[in-house]
Formats: structure tokens, C-alpha cells, sequence
């Protein structure tokens, strides 16, 4: 049977995650890796977790072990509420929140229900690599906007915004991850995001914000969310995911927007799988009515803290003359930009035989024309990998020049 021929377009437009693929090799254990998004497993909360399990499954076993509603266990969603309430002033109802299998389902079931092939969407240059893969499969036609170390630059935002309006192909959308991007570790300002709000409304689209990281915070004062300025005005869709605040091994996030849109999500999703686990929704539901989460996140931000600063002082220590990096005030990652005759991805080979790696950064480039950067990720590496794993990759980059 040759599959090849029966394939559908969608598998024809799909590729492997570079992060996901180049974990395979970094699990050597000799092998010390900045590549993948991970947070600090000696920070998960695995006591408190177990005990959850037990007053879970004696007390709601029934709730916790059959299905559930697509829309995400009420228990959940009353607390997600209180939760944006404290945390970001938003006021939501329960209608206009659904409970997903973390982000990476919002951003693909955001992508069915908005494009359509050939469709356009603006996106930052760089940006997250799992949203270009969730709209390349749809088949838009991504457009990336420049982006400065405060994020996107609302110049060529406009700039971009006008181009397709005078093509007559509208913008469907607008995603962006405002706090701590991934790749680059960068915040937008409040400032900025005002006039960017103001010109998703003056050409007729809507933001999607996602917001992974935005609790993880070292520093300064966060402006408010796109959802927040937007004053529920249905001009801003936000994801959240417990991922990196929580344990990623939940999969578990959720997103808010008009009620009307998160419907249509519903009956999405239930073509896909139904319903997210009740049984994790409702120990997460339990973490956080017992006020577990703000404490582990204290904790996360201090040892992330001293991570972020580990690295960015022994870059600044052991990298050669013309390599430069961001200094993001929170997330799990920065950004580090050669010199532009280097080439991050050919390099990436001689790192791993140095027993380092790193994600290239040309895989969070819409149009994958930029090679000169990478990702480096510091939650998950230890203090002295930290350290050692710099000085490689150093000397791979002075090797090189």
C-alpha cells in the first residue's frame, strides 16, 4: 500500500517540531540541553499532588473518573474565574471560558475554526514555533511583523495590516505571546500594546493572546493584559496554560474570549476528544482552591531567578566580541543573536558533538530566512550545567569565527 497517495493536504503541510525531535538526541545524559521548554522538575509540587489524588478519588471518584462536560468540570471553571479575577482584574462568566488540553489545543482548534487555506494571519518575527506549525497546517498565509526588544514594532504592524487591506485578504487574526515571548524572552510595553489593541479594531480582526508565562515574573511591573485593556469588548481572545506554572504533565490550560466564540469552540472540540480529563481537572480544581498555587509559583520564580542570572553573568563572561543575547524580567527563556556570518543551525551539529545544545532560531521565523539566532532555555538546567554548558558553547562559537 503506498499511503503517499492517499494522504490528505493537511499531512502534506505538516512537519516535525524541531524542539520536540531534537529532545530525542538531548536525552543523553552526557548531553547538557538548553533546547527544550521544560521546567525545573525538582520544583513540582509532588506531595501536595498525591495527597490531591487521594481526597479526589475518595470523595468524587464518580466526577473524577467518568466523562466529562465538553466546556471543562464546573469545579474547575469556578475556580479559573476567581483565579483571572485576583491575578489579572478580567471578569468572566462561565460561558466564556472553555477548558482545553493546555495551549497547544487552543491554538490548533483557533486555527481550524479562523483559516481557511490561503487565509492571512500576523504573527511577531520570531515567534513560538508550536503556533506556526497549529496555522501552517490550516494553511494560512502567516505574516510575520518585526519585533525589537519590546516586542513587536506597531510601525510595521500598521504597515502590514495595510498591505492586506489593499490586497483585499483581511487579517483573521493577530497571535502574540505579550509576556516573556517565547523565543526571545521579550515583554511588550502597555504603552504599545494600547496602539496595537487600537489597530486590531481599526482593521477589523482580533488578538490572540497567549499567556504561558505571564505569572513567572523576576522583575518590574507587569502591564495589563490584552484581554484586561480590552475590557471584554471581544476584540481579544486569551490562552492560559498550567504548563510552566503548574506541571506540563497535565496538559491542561484554558481560554477565554465572547461566549459566542467559545461555543463554537465546544462543538470543536468535541469532534477532537470529547473532554479534557475531569480526573486532572479536578485536582488542579483542589490545588488551587487550597491557595497551593501562588506559593509554588513564589518558589518557581525565585530558583528561576537565579538561574536567569547565572546565565546571562556567564555569557557575559565566556561569549566572544559581536554575540548578544536579551535580558527578559521573567519566563523560562532568552534569546541569543551571532554574529550574521554564523549559522545557528549548521553550528547546532558541532555543539552536540561538544555535548551542548540549543534550539536554532530559524524554525520561530515565519518565513524561516533569519539563521543567526537561537533559543536558550534556563529552568531546567542545574546551576553547574548551566555554567559548563555555556563554556562549550562558547568555544563551539569562537571555533567558528
Amino acid at each position: 500500500m503506498n499511503y503517499n497517495e492517499l494522504f490528505s493536504k493537511v499531512v502534506s503541510r505538516s512537519k516535525a517540531s524541531a524542539i520536540r525531535e531534537l529532545l530525542k538526541v538531548t536525552a543523553r545524559p552526557e548531553l547538557i540541553s538548553f533546547a527544550g521548554g521544560l521546567p525545573d522538575p525538582e520544583l513540582f509540587p509532588t506531595e501536595e499532588i498525591e495527597d490531591i489524588f487521594d481526597t479526589v478519588l475518595s470523595k468524587s471518584a464518580r466526577e473524577a473518573l467518568q466523562y466529562g462536560t465538553t466546556e471543562g468540570q464546573n469545579t474547575l471553571k469556578q475556580e479559573l474565574i476567581r483565579m483571572v479575577k485576583e491575578t489579572e482584574n478580567i471578569t468572566i462568566t462561565p460561558d466564556q471560558i472553555l477548558v482545553v488540553s493546555a495551549s497547544q489545543q487552543a491554538l490548533d482548534m483557533t486555527a481550524r475554526m479562523f483559516v481557511n487555506p490561503g487565509d492571512s494571519i500576523i504573527t511577531a518575527c520570531p515567534t513560538y514555533l508550536g503556533a506556526l506549525q497549529a496555522f501552517q497546517v490550516a494553511g494560512a498565509d502567516i505574516l510575520g511583523v518585526a519585533s525589537d526588544n519590546d516586542g513587536v514594532l506597531v510601525d510595521d504592524l500598521k504597515a502590514k495590516l495595510e498591505l492586506l487591506k489593499e490586497q483585499g485578504k483581511p487579517c483573521k487574526f493577530i497571535y502574540l505571546v505579550p509576556d516573556f515571548q517565547n523565543p526571545t524572552g521579550t515583554t511588550i510595553p502597555q504603552d504599545r500594546r494600547e496602539q496595537i489593541l487600537e489597530l486590531a479594531k481599526q482593521y477589523h480582526t482580533f488578538i490572540l493572546e497567549d499567556s504561558p508565562y505571564r505569572q513567572v515574573r523576576f522583575e518590574g511591573t507587569a502591564p495589563k493584559t490584552f484581554y484586561e485593556l480590552d475590557g471584554g469588548q471581544g476584540n481579544v481572545m486569551t490562552m492560559f496554560t498550567f504548563s510552566k506554572i503548574f506541571v506540563p504533565g497535565f496538559r491542561l490550560g484554558f481560554i477565554i474570549g465572547p461566549a459566542e466564540v467559545i461555543r463554537k469552540f465546544v462543538i470543536l472540540k468535541q469532534a477532537m476528544d470529547l473532554c479534557t480529563s475531569p480526573l486532572l481537572q479536578l485536582v488542579t480544581a483542589e490545588f488551587l482552591h487550597r491557595g497551593l498555587l501562588q506559593n509554588h509559583i513564589k518558589r518557581m520564580i525565585e530558583i528561576y531567578r537565579q538561574k536567569r542570572d547565572l546565565m546571562i553573568k556567564t555569557l557575559a563572561e565566556y561569549m566572544p566580541q559581536g554575540v548578544s543575547w536579551t535580558h527578559p524580567q521573567g519566563g523560562l527563556f532568552l534569546w541569543l543573536t551571532l554574529p550574521k556570518q554564523l549559522d545557528a543551525t549548521r553550528l547546532l551539529a558541532q555543539a552536540i558533538d561538544h555535548k551542548v545544545a540549543y534550539v536554532a532560531g530559524v524554525d520561530f521565523y515565519p518565513d524561516g530566512n533569519v539563521f543567526n539566532d537561537m533559543r536558550l532555555n534556563f529552568s531546567y538546567s542545574t546551576h553547574e550545567q548551566i555554567v559548563e554548558g555555556l563554556k562549550r558553547l562558547a568555544q563551539t562559537i569562537k571555533d567558528n569565527l
